[in-house]
């Protein structure tokens, strides 16, 4: 059955964002988003948090977007066929097509958006993200490591959380320096 991808962008020193939330260190490049797309054909449904959402809602909302490149064109594609669950206290309500309002992401909420999908789920946003993780439901982590150390911000892992991984696959990007790493989670017997 589908497995809960968490995939980011992070620095050398484990963060997804400085203090003041910028990330701008992270800009892809179109091999990069090349490699994001084709990893996202199993992936028929995205779970977000209100932060993540509002960043990543504009492959849809600005369309200019998508003719930066024929890579980025092919990404807007791939993001707007899927279905998005946004998990927010505060949002009234969603903008993009496809994307549906849970109030908090729960094993029961969860549980929703596993059934109405076809294919893996893909969870971004830092805390929706501690959550499945205190859950124990994210099968796999697949982080973009930029050789860039920010020193504080917004951590990849939530405080406390211990993980057991096996590496999977690693990739370089030679143009940015990035690494992507992508792991299976461990779980006890």
């Amino acid at each position: 059955m589908g497995k809960l991808i968490y995939m980011l962008s992070c620095t050398l020193d484990g963060y997804i964002a400085d203090a003041s939330g910028d990330f701008s260190w992270a800009a892809p490049d179109d091999a990069m988003v090349e490699q994001v797309t084709a990893d996202l054909a199993t992936v028929g449904t995205h779970l977000y948090g209100r932060r993540m959402y509002e960043a990543m809602a504009v492959w849809e909302t600005d369309p200019s977007l998508a003719e930066g490149s024929p890579a980025a064109a092919a990404f807007a594609e791939t993001w707007n066929r899927a279905h998005k669950v946004v998990f927010s206290r505060t949002l009234e309500h969603t903008w993009t097509q496809r994307t549906r309002l849970e109030r908090e992401f729960t094993a029961e909420a969860f549980a929703r958006a596993k059934a109405e999908t076809t294919g893996d789920l893909l969870i971004e946003g830092p805390t929706v993200t501690e959550a499945a993780f205190r859950l124990d439901l994210v099968d796999v982590v697949s982080l973009m490591v930029y050789p860039v150390t920010l020193g504080e911000g917004t951590r990849v892992f939530p405080d406390g959380l211990r993980l057991s991984l096996r590496l999977l696959r690693e990739q370089r990007f030679d143009t940015t320096g990035m690494v992507k790493l992508t792991y299976e989670t461990v779980r006890s017997p």
